[in-house]
């Protein structure tokens, strides 16, 4: 008579992965999303007179996508490959154009005073605008920022933005501050 070979009891190794997969769930953290982030411009203030509020308009750019995807910065069509340079040339308001944003002297703290652009980018989109178009607008935002961030920082510090250490990169930030403000998506092609 042959041997017969021993057979293993496969009947718990359900409960065992069951029991390691409890375990894993249980023990594995999530990374938390963060996403973009972004400062919103501050509520206007309802007492303030209408004279300021038109003039307080230079202050902002309107960037549009409408559902076919094309852009508009301001009132004017643009292409995504100008968009950086033309929020750059916001921001920074180069030749003091009355019609581009306003600088306030304001006091960093461990920098002195500077004069901060109270420019706002907003970013207005349709709802039938593409993922891919509404996420290359935002890099180009995002971008123009950075560019000027790394430009204040080698003329301060002689390095990169980040390269710098978390006090240095306080400094730059309320220099040059991120402020973009995201309107819910709507029927942009109609304005």
């Amino acid at each position: 008579m042959g041997k017969k070979t021993p057979s293993i009891n496969s009947s718990s190794t359900a409960d065992i992965a069951f029991l390691l997969l409890c375990y894993f769930l249980m023990t594995t953290t999530m990374g938390s999303q963060t996403g973009l982030s972004r400062r919103l411009p501050q509520m206007p203030d309802p007492n303030q007179k209408q004279e300021d509020i038109k003039i307080n308009a230079r202050n902002i750019v309107i960037v549009k996508i409408n559902s076919s995807d094309r852009l508009l910065a301001g009132s004017e069509p643009i292409d995504i490959s100008q968009l950086k340079d033309k929020i750059k040339e916001f921001l920074t308001n180069p030749a003091e154009d009355p019609s581009l944003p306003e600088k306030e002297v304001k006091n960093i703290e461990g920098y002195g005073p500077y004069a901060v652009s109270k420019g706002v980018i907003s970013l207005q989109n349709d709802r039938g605008t593409s993922y891919r178009a509404y996420i290359a607008v935002q890099n180009e935002l995002v971008k123009a920022v950075n560019e000027l961030r790394d430009d204040f920082s080698y003329r301060t510090y002689g390095k990169a933005f980040d390269k710098l250490n978390e006090e240095q990169q306080t400094v730059v930030k309320a220099a040059i501050p991120q402020n973009i403000s995201e309107a819910e998506p709507k029927d942009v092609s109609k304005r």
